[in-house]
């Protein structure tokens, strides 16, 4: 059973507990959840993954990430939106990553939409729309303080959802806030929470 609260790991580190093992998330902890990620394209990787994610854990999309990014082209928005259903056909069934046919076809779905977004609303119109939740009122001290979902999180979601994107709930949503350091939700004794993470 994982802890409530931070855990002291080895290294004498306080770490939010479902960051102090194994090394793969020890390491992303560290160094990627919860930090400032900016700029339609990373915005639209970690919703993506985010997407792959659901029903399964995060721990199998990290250790696949590589291979996403391989597949998905370092998730180029232009590049995922010109992919044809040969492609799909191919990601679908590529073992590397999650064979899950719908999953695949979101995410291309969603960049071509993206694609659209930006011609007609600028550069930058994801990045806006996500960091406009920017929150830095919340200071959990344990994991009960932590929510599956919030009020911005399923507004986020069903404003997506309404312009079109696909795969996008109000839980993956704010997993997406956490992970992009729109949200801070590293506990109040972790060590990285310290940090500037924007």
């Amino acid at each position: 059973m994982i802890p409530d609260g931070t855990v002291l790991d080895a290294d004498g580190l306080a770490r939010c507990p479902w960051g102090a093992a194994p090394a793969d998330y020890r390491d992303y902890h560290d160094s990627e959840w919860g930090r400032s990620v900016r700029g339609d394209s990373a915005i639209f990787e970690r919703l993506s993954l985010e997407g792959f994610q659901a029903g399964l854990s995060w721990l199998t999309i990290l250790r696949r990430r590589a291979a996403f990014r391989e597949a998905f082209h370092g998730f180029d928005i232009d590049t995922v939106a010109d992919l044809d259903e040969v492609d799909v056909e191919r990601l679908s069934t590529d073992a590397r990553l999650i064979r899950h046919r719908g999953k695949v076809e979101a995410v291309v779905h969603n960049a071509r939409l993206l694609r659209r977004w930006r011609a007609t609303e600028g550069e930058g119109v994801l990045d806006a729309l996500v960091w406009s939740y920017a929150d830095t009122a919340s200071t959990p001290r344990t994991m009960s303080d932590v929510p599956a979902q919030t009020p911005a999180s399923r507004d986020l979601a069903r404003t997506l959802r309404l312009r079109g994107w696909r795969f996008i709930g109000p839980t993956s949503a704010y997993a997406a806030l956490q992970a992009m350091g729109v949200v801070n939700d590293h506990l109040e004794d972790c060590h990285v929470r310290s940090q500037r993470t924007r």
